[in-house]
This record gives C-alpha cells, structure tokens and sequence, in this order.
C-alpha cells in the first residue's frame, strides 16, 4: 500500500555557530542532503569567517559536497523567519540566546574543531568524529518531526 505524501511546506531551519566555518556548515550540509524532503537548512555565524577546508573534505568523502557553501553573518537573516534555530556552539548560544523569528530554539554544544591538533591524520580523525557526532544527533531530532 502505497502511502500519501505530504504536501505541507518545507520545515526551515537556521544553524548558527559562531564562525560558520564548521559545525553549522556540517550541519546545513547534512539536512539539505538527507533531509531535503521535509526540511530547508541555511547556516549562519556571529563571527563569520570562511568555509574550513577539512570540513569540506570529510563531508566529501561521505558523498556530501559542501565546498559551495560559503560563510554567512546572522545579520543576513535577521528578517527571516525559521521553523528552528539551532545554536551548536556555546559561544553562539550566549551571543543569540534569542533570535527573532523563530518559533522554536534548540542548543545543541559540539567540540570546537579550532581546538582540534596533531598530524594531519589526527586532524582528520577529529573531523570525522565531529560529522558523524552531528549526524546521529541529526538523525535522532529530524526522526521526531515535533520537535524540530
């Protein structure tokens, strides 16, 4: 039996982090991707920087191409309006503990892959750790449509 599909509008939802170079970008990659049915991402940073360049390769090499996603200023969407926002970092949650227009605010602290040293190869591994971290946390509050 075939199921009907729903025609309700997409769910939008902003990720903000504080340089939008990692986590939110990670994150808006992975919704746009998987979750394109039913939800719309953008990020954004209170510090924007640029795009950094392991997060573009470990999301590459699970098949998601980031690497034309660029570094957005919250004041870019402060007359937008979002279902939800996210915060995943603390440094964001305390900077916009509240942001206009949304109906619904989520926090959710990653490691802050600035902090992240060693070789290449360690590197690497922290990055993976940190976008497979975001994945399942993904995947656990987007299976539960009322709480995004």
């Amino acid at each position: 039996m075939e199921k009907k599909r729903n025609n309700t509008q997409k769910k939008k939802i902003l990720f903000i982090c504080t340089h939008n170079a990692v986590r939110s970008q990670m994150a808006e990659g992975f919704v746009n991707n998987l979750y394109s049915d039913r939800y719309s991402a953008q990020s954004a940073g209170t510090e924007p920087t640029s795009v950094n360049p392991y997060a573009v390769k470990v999301m590459a090499e699970i098949g998601i191409d980031i690497s034309t996603q660029i570094s957005k200023s919250i004041a870019e969407f402060q007359n937008a309006t979002f279902d939800t926002v996210v915060t995943v970092c603390s440094r964001a949650k305390e900077t916009c503990p509240f942001f206009p227009g949304s109906q619904n605010l989520i926090h959710k602290d990653f490691e802050n892959p600035e902090e992240f040293t060693g070789t290449e190869e360690d590197i690497l591994t922290a990055f993976r750790k940190l976008r497979d971290e975001i994945k399942i946390w993904l995947d656990e509050i987007l299976s539960k449509p009322e709480s995004v």
